[in-house]
């Protein structure tokens, strides 16, 4: 939903699938370049993410066993790769089926991986998990 004040500049947004933020005195154009970013900024993080993944998983298992690690994901935990940046808590899951005990440090490696490719440190917080971290990250890229 967009809004408009008296004069017919925007003033809010709001977003189905992020949160609600207000842009004050914006033109459509504005408003218009802003929502851009925030899907670049969306896209380029879902990419980092991929990137990290398919780095951190060649890195440990070689090419060969990153090839075997998406097939099992995608035929047994009906995940392709490229729905891994939407869906954090499937890919954990299914890296939990395959690896069991083993999931959790290459998930650290991985988010080790994003964070560094983003220019962050990496900080390990008290029950947070895979997907947490991910989405964590979705909600810098909005308030940014």
């Amino acid at each position: 939903m967009i809004t408009h004040n008296t004069d017919f500049a925007f003033i809010g947004i709001n977003f189905v699938c992020l949160q609600g933020f207000t842009w004050l005195n914006g033109t459509v154009a504005e408003v218009v370049e802003m929502t851009t970013q925030l899907r670049k900024e969306f896209l380029r993080l879902d990419d980092l993410l991929l990137s990290a993944v398919d780095e951190t998983l060649k890195q440990v298992f070689k090419e060969e066993g990153v090839e075997v690690i998406y097939s099992f994901i995608e035929n047994k935990c009906h995940l392709k790769r490229d729905e891994i940046a939407q869906k954090p808590e499937d890919f954990s899951a299914g890296l939990d089926r395959l690896l069991g005990s083993a999931a959790p440090v290459m998930e650290k490696l991985i988010l080790q991986k994003l964070y560094d490719k983003l220019g962050l440190e990496f900080v390990e917080k008290d029950g947070f998990e895979f997907s947490g971290y991910v989405r964590e990250l979705r909600e810098r890229c909005v308030d940014n």
